[in-house]
């Protein structure tokens, strides 16, 4: 009975352990053939050649319609590895493409390392080699019969109409590991915008890939149309880009500051749109393109002027006297001050032993002549008496956030959110900033620079070119914006939305009186005209060496059609370069041309050139 039962179990342990063996393979199988595209990924491989079409990229044009950006037909040597193998003359291919097999070797060993190529199959076609002119490929073309695996893809380049804007536009070159890594779309080889608007709207211009099967007979070779087409999927072109940028006013711009380091940003008030943006030394992106880009790119990021950065956007700066015109709305809309409020200035403030000096005129002097002067006294004393009020503001610390939370309002301390990647925030410090940095004992003598855009306020040139449009605007602005239109598309809701300020409506009335007090009989005439209004204010921000020269201004005044801010590094007074650059830059946008007179004096900017040593880079 026991023999019995114990031959029972064994039939059971027997059983089970068959079971268990059958499972396995089945589950094996049907990872092998359901799970798995391995195999069909290589019965696929013997029948079909999936030929990538890639679609052409979004042409770009400036405000007007012209032309900046548009494709030029190139070719790409592609591979497929499994059919390359044991059967490649591998020096006469070199021969063919005027490579060494060295570059062949390593280039092979690139596209089969899936750590740099992710998307590596040995049955799909691999990037070998790319941008191949007319030439070169009608040399390739008659042999490539020759070379099994190989074939060419026809592709598109970039080409430039003009050489302006290269900071705007932005360039395109070859995919990195982590753009592969962060985007399925890519693989080896393929076209990534690398900065300016081809990288922020990246995906609008790129377009959809599309497919080509193709049929192979037995022997590899290429019998046609897979079914007539009926699995090809054709490639969608990329969206057209419309740029809110004036070429004609971005040319101007950069013939001015030619020889020197600074940048120009020109916006139109009523929209937000970015009119220019010009950044000093820039560079020619018709040297960016085709396979010499990368050697290009090398040498520019490796020039002590720094060509390839925007400082329109990446400089940060101070501000200097352009910073008054806040102060001045901050102080009228606390009631610090009423237009009549007049202050001493005896070529500067005194007060309990601290000095800030200031040129000579009237005093004591009222808001708006004090704008037109550009009087330091006069805003040192503000922000003094309003940080000192324990009537208003129950400590300096209170006062101070108060201040704060005005000119970030007004769009400083923080990214404007221009459609660009690389945008700094500049720097506007708050109560806990000075509490740090003088533990906890401080006072308005302590940070009086700040009144007059000096000590930790800093600024781009893209905020202070907003700051002309807000006042422009009389208390309002729109998220500055490069781009002007998507092909069938629409911009971001955010560039239509209106960001009012803290201050007042009626407060810009009287700090856009002063400016055009300043272009009228103070330090900007030199951008007075009979035929509109400007509005300006001069800048000359401390530097350890010359000084920087600004100019923050809009016209006209009563129908602003273009504010602007000019910042020349080591420019001297506001009124040497930043005014007569910024007259000149407005005269071309509102007049469409500059008069003979004005072509006159926009040569001799041209030719001028600053002196900078090597601390200034």
């Amino acid at each position: 009975m026991d023999n019995d039962y114990g031959l029972g179990n064994r039939r059971y342990v027997v059983g089970g352990v068959a079971v268990v063996i059958i499972f396995v393979y089945i589950i094996r199988l049907f990872t092998l053939q359901i799970m798995s595209d391995d195999y069909k990924k290589n019965a696929d491989s013997n029948a079909f050649l999936k030929k990538v079409e890639y679609p052409a990229r979004g042409v770009i044009s400036d405000r007007n319609g012209k032309l900046l950006v548009y494709n030029q037909n190139a070719y790409d040597i592609m591979v497929v590895m499994n059919e390359e193998k044991g059967r490649l003359d591998t020096l006469e291919f070199c021969r063919s493409l005027g490579i060494s097999r060295e570059f062949f070797d390593a280039r092979m060993a690139e596209i089969k390392n899936k750590s740099k190529n992710p998307g590596y199959s040995p049955f799909t076609q691999q990037m070998f080699m790319s941008q191949l002119s007319e030439k070169e490929f009608s040399v390739f073309q008659e042999k490539i019969y020759r070379f099994p695996g190989f074939y060419v893809q026809r592709r598109s380049v970039r080409q430039y109409t003009t050489p302006y804007a290269a900071h705007v536009l932005g360039d395109v070159a070859e995919v990195s590991e982590s753009d592969i890594e962060g985007d399925s779309y890519y693989q080896l080889g393929d076209y990534i915008g690398k900065q300016g608007v081809e990288k922020y709207y990246e995906e609008q211009l790129r377009g959809e890939k599309g497919v080509q099967v193709l049929l192979r007979d037995a022997h590899g070779r290429i019998q046609g149309s897979y079914m007539n087409g009926r699995f090809d999927r054709r490639p969608v072109p990329g969206k057209d880009l419309t740029l809110s940028i004036d070429v004609n006013l971005q040319a101007l711009g950069e013939r001015l500051l030619e020889g020197k380091i600074g940048s120009i940003v020109a916006i139109e008030p009523s929209t937000g749109e970015v009119l220019c943006m010009v950044s000093s030394p820039t560079y020619d992106l018709r040297t960016m393109s085709g396979r010499n880009r990368s050697k290009a790119h090398v040498a520019l990021a490796r020039n002590p002027w720094k060509p390839l950065l925007n400082r329109s956007i990446m400089g940060v700066y101070p501000p200097g006297s352009t910073f008054k015109t806040t102060q001045g709305l901050t102080f009228l809309t606390e009631g610090i001050v009423t237009p009549g409020t007049s202050y001493p200035c005896h070529h500067g403030f005194y007060c309990r032993g601290l000095h800030v000096g200031c040129h000579g005129h009237a005093s004591p002097i009222s808001l708006i002549p004090a704008l037109g002067t550009s009087c330091n006294g006069y805003f040192c004393w503000g922000l003094y008496y309003m940080l000192g009020n324990r009537r208003k503001y129950k400590t300096v610390q209170d006062a101070m956030n108060i201040w704060r939370d005005y000119m970030v309002s007004m769009g400083f301390g923080y990214k404007l959110g221009v459609d660009l990647y690389g945008e700094k925030r500049g720097l506007i410090p708050n109560a806990q900033y000075y509490d740090k940095a003088y533990n906890g004992s401080w006072n308005g003598l302590t940070v009086i620079s700040i009144a007059i855009g000096q000590g930790e306020v800093l600024l781009t040139p893209l905020q202070i070119a907003n700051l002309g449009a807000t006042i422009a605007n009389r208390g309002y602005y729109y998220i500055p914006h490069v781009v002007r239109k998507v092909e069938g598309g629409q911009l971001d809701a955010k560039y239509a939305e209106r960001h009012y300020t803290k201050a007042d409506r009626k407060a810009y009335d009287y700090i856009v009186a002063g400016m055009r007090r300043s272009v009228v009989s103070g330090t900007c005439h030199a951008a007075n005209r009979a035929d509109y209004e400007v509005c300006g204010k001069t800048g000359t921000a401390q530097n350890h060496g010359q000084d920087h020269s600004i100019f923050m201004g809009f016209a006209p005044m009563d129908n602003p059609k273009i504010a602007i801010a000019v910042y020349v590094e080591n420019g001297g007074f506001g009124a040497e370069y930043g005014v007569p650059i910024g007259a000149l830059m407005m005269e071309q946008y509102i007049n469409g041309k500059l008069s003979p007179e004005s072509e006159k004096k926009a040569d001799d900017f041209q030719h001028r050139r600053i002196s900078y040593g090597a601390a200034n880079r």
